[in-house]
This record gives C-alpha cells, structure tokens and sequence, in this order.
C-alpha cells in the first residue's frame, strides 16, 4: 500500500462563539471560549490516519505545542520528522457565529521556519507511488514538491489558503488538486463549478481534481472522468476543519484502492459528520463511523 507523507501546519486553536463576526471598530463579548488542536496539516493526517492510511507528517512545533504532537502519536501518525522548536507554535484564532460558520485568521509560528533539512529527512525513506501532500500554512512547499518528483512521489495539493504564493508554486507537478469553489476560481479565473473543471481539464490535462461546494457535495475529476458526490444533510454546529477531514478521508480512500467516486462519497461522509461537531481535529469522526452513514 502506498504512504502518505504530509508535510503540514500544527496549530493551537483559540475558538469564539459570538453573536455575529467582529466588525471594523466594534469590541465584542465572546459567548464561550476553547482551545482545540488544529492546523490544517495536523487535521488531514489525523483524518488520513483514521481513514486507514500509513501517515508521517513533517512540520514543526514550539514547546507550545508538543500537547499537539502527542495528539497525532495516539492517532497512529508518524511523528519522527515533527521537529520542535524555541518559538511558538502556530496559532489561529476562530470565531463561530450561531449558524456554525467561522472566520479565522492565522499566525503562522513555527509553520513557517525553514524546513528543508526536515524534508529531506523526512522523505528520504518515500518511495515511487507513495502520496506527498502539502497545504499552503507552511514555508517549504516548493522544496517538498521538489523532492518529491525526484522520489517519483504523487503529489496532491489542498490549495488553502489560496494566495498568490500558492499560485506561484510549480503547478505542472501536482498530480491532485483539491480546492473549494473560491481557490478553485483563484486557480482558473472560472466562477461555476463547472467551466473550473473544464478550465483544470485544458491547463492540467494530466492531474485530477476535487472540488468541494459544502453542501452541493463534491466534483471528482481526471483526464478520462467527471464524477459528483452529494452531501448529507446535516445539523451544522461549527465547518472548522471540515474540508481537512473531507481531504484526509478522500485521499486515503484512493490510498486503500477504493474507486475515485467512492474515496468522494467516503469524504463527503466524513466530512458531513465533523460539521456536527464543535472544533477541527476533536471533530473528525472514526472509519467506521463514515461506513455507517
């Protein structure tokens, strides 16, 4: 079976219920605060590993943060290529209005050290066939796309957050493409779901896609195919993390050798379930959880 290696952001979470979002100038009371465990690199290899991949995640902590390595240890995660570090972790401070919807922003921390020494150890043992998957929160995606073409490793990129640093990064290497409807439109200049796949199909010939639409479900897509994925209707609680849970559940469905429509519907699944949820990574659900929708 192939291994993923996912070289990912670790974050602390600082979340807020509020009444509305904070607008420009105004002081607002926060309904509840938590912390939770999440970054977006963290969420996918822990949604992976609970969907039954073999997963090593690469990235760095602070001191801050080693609650968050031991997180990924009790979910069977790879932890010897998570380096820590003297400065902190990466955090994110979330707000969550009465209808589960978020707005976040991101400090990036230790995410954004130098990583290469880290990817190159980190790699060293990949083989050709396995998976390499990348975010945009960390600072060496360039370097980690590099190894792993020369590792002949397939390459899947969760284009978020979508900037142009993103759309600055060799391309033409990614083998999968996974975006929501907004990154999906940055990396096209395309609005509907459906001149984006089109406009994919003709600058990528070669790569697949998904693209997620909440609860429109989702689009899979390669060079000889186009398949659609409901969602379930849910009770929405809080969307943190829920396209990391739909990426790791995807991803390690096609990891397992399930069909490409299946890995969708398994991710669709899964993802449905972590939105009734409070928090990122405390919401993603178990494989067998997924199988009994």
């Amino acid at each position: 079976m192939p291994r993923l290696f996912n070289y990912g952001s670790c974050c602390i979470d600082h979340v807020y219920q509020v009444p509305h979002f904070v607008a420009p100038g105004e002081t607002l009371s926060a309904l509840s605060y938590e912390i939770y465990p999440g970054g977006k690199g963290l969420n996918q290899s822990i949604a992976a590993a609970k969907a039954g991949a073999h997963v090593t995640h690469i990235g760095a902590l602070g001191e801050d943060g080693k609650h968050l390595k031991q997180l990924l240890d009790r979910h069977g995660v790879d932890t010897e290529h998570v380096s820590i570090a003297s400065s902190p972790s990466g955090h994110a401070i979330i707000q969550i209005n009465p209808e589960g919807e978020n707005a976040i922003f991101i400090h990036g921390g230790t995410n954004l050290d130098d990583h290469i020494s880290l990817l190159e150890e980190g790699l060293a043992t990949a083989e050709p066939g396995d998976w390499l998957l990348i975010q945009n929160e960390t600072s060496g995606n360039l370097k980690a796309i590099e190894i792993a073409k020369l590792r002949s490793m397939r390459v899947a990129f969760n284009m978020a957050p979508m900037n142009q640093r993103a759309l600055d990064l060799p391309l033409k290497d990614i083998d999968l493409f996974i975006v929501n409807e907004t990154e999906g439109a940055a990396l096209t200049g395309e609005q509907t779901p459906e001149r984006i796949l089109d406009q994919v199909a003709k600058t990528f010939p070669d790569a697949q896609i998904v693209l997620t639409l909440g609860e429109q479900g989702a689009w899979y897509q390669n060079a000889k195919t186009r398949q659609h994925a409901p969602a379930r209707q849910v009770q929405v609680v809080d969307t943190t993390g829920a396209g990391d849970t739909f990426t790791g559940f995807f991803l390690a469905g096609l990891i397992n050798g399930l069909e490409p429509l299946a890995s969708l519907h398994q991710g669709c699944a899964a993802a449905g379930i972590s939105v009734e949820r409070p928090g990122a990574a405390t919401s993603i659900p178990s494989l067998d959880e997924v199988k009994s929708q």
